[in-house]
C-alpha cells in the first residue's frame, strides 16, 4: 500500500486574521492536514465546523480544532494568537502584552515539532519583533523562522501605484522594506513598470508633476492598517493572501522573492534583528536574503529601521 505524503499545517490563533487565514489555505488546497487552536476552544471549534461545511466545494482536507500536542510533526506552523491592534495604537504599543504570549506559545510549539522539518511563521505584530522572539525562544535554525513582514505592504504598494499608472498592479514590481510600521520605507529605486522606472513611465503616461503623488502614495500604505481599523475594527482578508502566498513558497519550494521578515546576519551592515528585505523563500523558509542595491537615503532610512527595531528588543531582554 502506497503511503500518501501529509502536509500538515497549524493555525495558532482563530480571530479575525487566523480564521480568515484558514479559509484561503482550505481554498488553495496546499495542506491536507490543518489543526485549529486557541485558547477560546468554542471559537476555534466553530471555525472547525464553518470551514469543514465548505469542504464539498473545496479540496480535500482534514481541519480539526485541537491542542498543542495535536500540531506535532506540522510542516508549517502559522501563529496570529495575541492582543490586536486597537484604534490609536501603533503595532509597537503591542510589544509587551504580546511577548509574554508568544514566550508560551512557542514553547509548548516546540515539544512537538521537529526544528529540522517545521518552519514557523510569524503573523502577529508587532511582526518583526515577535519574530525575533519566536527565534529566540524556538532554538530553532535561523532559516525555519520567518514573519509575514512587509509582503502586505508591498502588495499595498504596488496595488496603489498600479491605480495611479492604470496598469495592472501585477506588473508593478518594488518592495516596501524595513519594520512592518511606522518606519518602514519605499525601495522607490529599485520600483519599475514594465522594466521602466518610475521617472521614465512618468514622464510616458505624463500624469506625475512632481513627486508629490509619490510621497501620497507611500502615505497611503503606511497608513492603510490605521484607516481599516478605524473604518471596520481589524484588517484581515488582505493580510490572510499575504500568509497564504508566503504558505505557497515554502510548500511548493518556489524559490519565490518576498519581502518576509527574518533574522538578519550583516546584510545591509545590519544584524541580530528581525526585519523585512527581499528574501527567496523555499521548502526550507528562508532561502538568501538578497542584499539588493538600495540608493544611499534608502538605506540609511533601513538602519534607521533596524535601530528602532534594537531599541524595543533591548527592553526585552531576551
Amino acid at each position: 500500500m502506497i503511503k500518501k505524503e501529509i502536509n500538515k499545517v497549524t493555525v495558532i490563533g482563530t480571530g479575525f486574521v487566523g480564521s480568515t487565514t484558514a479559509y484561503t489555505l482550505m481554498l488553495n488546497g496546499l495542506f491536507s492536514e490543518m489543526v485549529l487552536i486557541d485558547l477560546n476552544t468554542t471559537k476555534a471549534k466553530g471555525e472547525e465546523m464553518d470551514l469543514n461545511h465548505g469542504l464539498p466545494f473545496a479540496r480535500p482536507v482534514k481541519i480539526y480544532q485541537g491542542t498543542y500536542s495535536d500540531s506535532k510533526d506540522s510542516d508549517l506552523v502559522i501563529i496570529t494568537a495575541g492582543a490586536n491592534q486597537k484604534e490609536g495604537e501603533t503595532r509597537l504599543d503591542l510589544v509587551h502584552k504580546n511577548t509574554a504570549v508568544f514566550k508560551d506559545i512557542v514553547s509548548q510549539v516546540v515539544k512537538y515539532n521537529d526544528p529540522d522539518k517545521c518552519i514557523l511563521l510569524v503573523v502577529t505584530n508587532p511582526v518583526d519583533i515577535l519574530t525575533y522572539v519566536t527565534w529566540k525562544v524556538s532554538g530553532f535554525p535561523i532559516n525555519r523562522v520567518l514573519g509575514s513582514g512587509t509582503v502586505l505592504d508591498t502588495a499595498r504598494f504596488k496595488y496603489l501605484i498600479g491605480e495611479h499608472a492604470g496598469v495592472d498592479s501585477r506588473n508593478v514590481h518594488g518592495y516596501i522594506l524595513g519594520e512592518h510600521g511606522d518606519t518602514e520605507l519605499p525601495a522607490w529605486s529599485l520600483t519599475n513598470i514594465a522594466g521602466m522606472s518610475l521617472d521614465s513611465y512618468c514622464s510616458y503616461c505624463n500624469k506625475c508633476s512632481d513627486s508629490q503623488n509619490m510621497d501620497k502614495i507611500f502615505n497611503e500604505v503606511k497608513n492603510s492598517a490605521y484607516r481599516i481599523i478605524e473604518a471596520k475594527g481589524a484588517t484581515y482578508y488582505a493580510v490572510a493572501l499575504a500568509v497564504e502566498r508566503i504558505a505557497e513558497a515554502i510548500m511548493r519550494n518556489e524559490h519565490s522573492i518576498l519581502t518576509v521578515s527574518s533574522v538578519l546576519q550583516g546584510q545591509y551592515g545590519i544584524s541580530d534583528v528581525a526585519i523585512s528585505v527581499p528574501t527567496i523563500v523555499d521548502r526550507n523558509g528562508i532561502n538568501h536574503i538578497l542584499d539588493v542595491p538600495l540608493s544611499e537615503e534608502e538605506r540609511q532610512l533601513l538602519s534607521k529601521s533596524a535601530h528602532t527595531l534594537k531599541e524595543i528588543l533591548k527592553e526585552l531582554k531576551l
